[in-house]
């Protein structure tokens, strides 16, 4: 009877070993698709990023008296650039905002931008400019979905972590909730700039 029992036993938790395993698997895929949304959100901010020289350098052209504007946009690139972010940072909420916070002072400055651009009716009516600007509106579209995707898979991998039994292999593995990304003004950097002619 004894035997029996142990057999039984043995079975289940062999069951339960490998139902374990399947929800470690599950975790890691999880995880593995936040990194890869984070990435895409890297790029996009870098695409971003790469656009404003030009964009300065065209509007310095026509208001090269908007001196202080051009600064602020300049400064806040170089702030971003100065914040190096890798996957493996998005799990760290402290870096996460700093990074946040960067971006959202960067978006800041390009709206004052392209809100002086609208005094320079020349500068509107320049075609490197009004390629710049669509570009830059096709660009922050591309930077509020792929930080949709992000935010969709690190839910997924964070509704996972906290479920039963599967907190419990995370907690086993040391796997932790991952920092959400959020921008302090969300309104402002989630609405693409207007590009009015």
């Amino acid at each position: 009877m004894l035997k029996k029992w142990l057999t039984i036993l043995a079975v289940f938790t062999s069951l339960f070993a490998l139902s374990g395993c399947e929800d470690y698997n599950t975790m890691q895929v999880q995880d593995e698709a936040a990194n890869a949304a984070w990435s895409e959100v890297i790029n996009q901010y870098q695409r971003r990023a790469d656009l404003i020289p030009n964009l300065v350098n065209t509007v310095k052209g026509y208001a090269s008296h908007e001196e202080q504007t051009l600064t602020a946009v300049t400064q806040a690139r170089s702030k971003v650039g100065s914040i190096q972010m890798t996957a493996e940072d998005a799990t760290n909420e402290e870096k996460m905002k700093q990074y946040s916070q960067a971006q959202s002072e960067l978006s800041s400055a390009l709206s004052r931008l392209l809100v002086v651009s609208e005094n320079y009716p020349e500068l509107k009516a320049d075609q490197s400019f009004r390629d710049l600007q669509a570009q830059l509106e096709g660009t922050e579209n591309r930077v509020t979905l792929a930080r949709n995707n992000y935010i969709e898979a690190v839910k997924v991998y964070n509704t996972t972590l906290r479920q039963f039994p599967q907190n419990l292999i995370a907690k086993t593995f040391g796997m932790k909730v991952r920092p959400q990304f959020t921008v302090e003004n969300e309104k402002a950097i989630s609405t693409a700039p207007k590009v009015e002619f």
